[in-house]
């Protein structure tokens, strides 16, 4: 912008209507303003040309000047007045001093003003970058002068000195449980991350996060963390082993300490500039910014999704249902898999980078994004958006009045109409069922819905937890499995509107065993019926799996059911269910020798029935080892 301004100086030497004064006092002022604003003494600059108008009221170079100098300090208010002042001496005016008295009448919230000064300025320029951005403002006049008069609560809370200093602290990451904060600080011009842990309603003081990613050397910046805590993507910029200028990097939480972080490579990274990751809940597909070739403006969003050999595949510009002419920045899609949070200021807006959100619908597609309104959304830039995994509340950092230092991290509730869909999580820790030991296992949630799994990977191998988040509106498999031991099997129904605390479990791993009894509880009828339902297929796969890994193991397939109607019939569907299971075992390789079933009817129930989620529990499919 001051290049232009300084152009603008040469163009107005040149131009007609440019004129110099004829009170020696006054030009010679203004000649010092010029020489102190070329070299940035912006603030000097100003007081020059304030001597110069008040030598010569009628000096118009000055108030363009003067407007300019204001402008550039974000004194809008009085910048628009120097412009106002210069175009009431001489109409006869560069359509670039049009233009920014437009933007300073934007600014202060005049925008029918503004939208005539910017209309006046595509008449002389409908062409140029500066046109261009012109016909944006008159989208951004009609949008912000509905949305200051509907505003939406905000009010930031600071989060407190155990995070915030009298440094910088920005870009915050929040675990989906909510209990830990990563966030980046700058010391002296190095930016680390830093953590704290929620305790008593309070962030604990934050402690350095590890000094395997921390550097002295290099700025580690612009992260995201998966919801379960366990992967760290992050910016590194001017590394040896980078590609580009800056990189996305990703490191593994082992125990208490961090990995060694990685470049993730091509196709991920590349030559150009990636920066700002966001991973989706089920870890698959990552999103970030580049500015590499492609795309639909400077800095757009990409994705890169996992492969099926466990490698990024191709980055893909998310296009014009997100990224526009201008710049994107700050993703961060939600625990929900669904909802994207972004910053632009190419969408209808108040003139800078605004904050937005779009859902994505069924198809995958992301809808048009949608500006989360006014005061959370000012003429100023906002970025940096994350939004707690209840979507109740979101983190930002800002210099908001009253904080502790240059740049604090605010919390904030998220209007209604901008929260994510609603999501629970399954938190827990897996363990020998004899010794009580932590031991490291895959645990897979599977949407029953849509057969894609939303969470498939280790337990840590230090503490044996994890953390799996699920939308609501599905019904899950859950499943754990490890070596030498029976698999675990959980179901969790989420119903719209019937929403639970999350859910906290310890599983308890049987090792492999004669007599060991395991409960299928994603295998399902309908009621009186023995079909298998396609939403059993996953969890018979997964039994198909554990009987090839564990080639000598007999089992005994039993079906169950409630004390509802006659014995004899509960009886037969009973064995019928059994059947059922055994011959889809036999249809897919499992030899008919290592297999039996029988059918007991009401007669080995796991509650006493009085109510119906006994009932439910009795209606089981199990299956017992009965040699090995």
């Amino acid at each position: 912008m001051r290049l232009c301004f300084t152009l603008l100086l040469i163009f107005f030497g040149f131009c007609v209507f440019a004129q110099s004064s004829n009170n020696k006092k006054a030009q010679l002022s203004y000649e010092k303003a010029v020489s102190l604003f070329e070299k940035s003494d912006d603030l000097a600059a100003e007081q020059m040309l304030k001597n110069a108008v008040e030598a010569d009221p009628l000096f118009q170079s000055a108030y363009i000047l003067l407007g300019n100098v204001q402008k550039l300090q974000k004194k809008y208010t009085e910048a628009k007045a120097a412009y106002q002042k210069s175009v009431l001496i001489n109409t006869n005016v560069s359509p670039i001093v049009i233009y920014n008295l437009a933007e300073t009448e934007f600014a202060t919230q005049e925008y029918d003003k503004a939208r005539m000064h910017f209309t006046t300025f595509l008449i002389s320029d409908a062409s140029s970058d500066q046109a261009k951005k012109a016909k944006k403002y008159l989208l951004d006049c009609d949008f912000a002068a509905l949305a200051i008069h509907k505003p939406v609560v905000f009010t930031p809370a600071n989060l407190g000195k155990g995070i915030n200093t009298t440094d910088a602290e920005y870009f915050p990451a929040l675990t989906a449980d909510g209990e830990t904060l990563i966030f980046t600080r700058q010391v002296n011009g190095n930016e680390d991350f830093w953590t704290s842990q929620f305790k008593n309603n309070v962030w604990a003081e934050a402690t350095p996060l590890s000094s395997r990613i921390n550097t002295l050397k290099y700025n580690e910046g612009a992260q995201t963390i998966s919801p379960d805590g366990k992967y760290l993507f992050f910016t590194g910029c001017n590394r040896p082993d980078g590609l580009g200028r800056c990189d996305i990097y990703v490191s593994h939480r082992e125990g208490n300490d961090w990995g060694e972080p990685y470049n993730l490579g091509k196709p991920v990274n590349s030559e150009y500039w990636e920066s700002q990751p966001a991973i989706s809940p089920d870890g698959r597909t990552l999103y970030f910014i580049s500015n590499r070739p492609g795309g639909s403006g400077g800095y757009d969003i990409w994705k890169s999704t996992i492969t099926d050999d466990a490698k990024w595949g191709p980055a893909i510009n998310l296009g014009p249902d997100i990224n526009t002419m201008y710049d994107e920045n700050t993703p961060f899609l939600h625990a929900d898999g669904r909802t994207l949070y972004f910053s632009s200021d190419g969408w209808p807006g108040f003139g800078h980078k605004d904050i937005y959100y779009s859902r994505m619908n069924e198809s995958g597609k992301f809808q048009k994004p949608v500006n989360m309104g006014y005061p959370i959304n000012s003429f100023e830039d906002e970025n940096g958006l994350i939004v707690s995994a209840d979507g109740n509340f979101g983190m930002f950092s800002s210099n908001l009045a009253k904080g502790f230092g240059i740049q604090d991290i605010y919390s904030f509730g998220i209007p209604e109409s901008a929260k994510p869909l609603k999501i629970s999580y399954v938190k827990g820790i897996v363990k020998d069922k004899d010794t009580k030991k932590t031991i490291e296992s895959n645990v897979q949630v599977i949407d029953l819905k849509t057969n894609r799994a939303v969470f498939d990977d280790y337990t840590d191998p230090e503490t044996g937890q994890f953390l799996a988040v699920m939308p609501v509106g599905s019904n899950y498999l859950f499943n754990v499995n490890a070596d030498g031991y029976l698999f675990y099997s959980e179901n969790f129904e989420l119903k719209q509107g019937n929403i639970n605390q999350p859910y906290q479990i310890e599983v308890l791993m049987e090792k492999i065993k004669s007599g060991a009894n395991v409960t299928l509880k994603n295998i399902f009828f309908d009621t009186n019926k023995y079909n298998l339902l396609p939403a059993s297929i996953r969890e018979l796969d997964l039994l198909i799996d554990f009987l090839q890994q564990n080639a000598s193991v007999h089992i005994e397939i039993q079906g169950h059911t409630d004390n509802i109607g006659d014995n004899k019939l509960n009886e037969k569907l009973s064995f019928d269910r059994a059947n059922a299971v055994n011959n889809y075992l036999i249809k897919n390789g499992i030899d008919t020798n290592r297999l039996t079933f029988k059918g007991f009817g009401a007669e080995k129930p796991l509650n006493d029935n009085k109510t119906e989620a006994d009932r439910k529990n009795n209606r089981r499919t199990s299956f017992v080892i009965t040699k090995i």
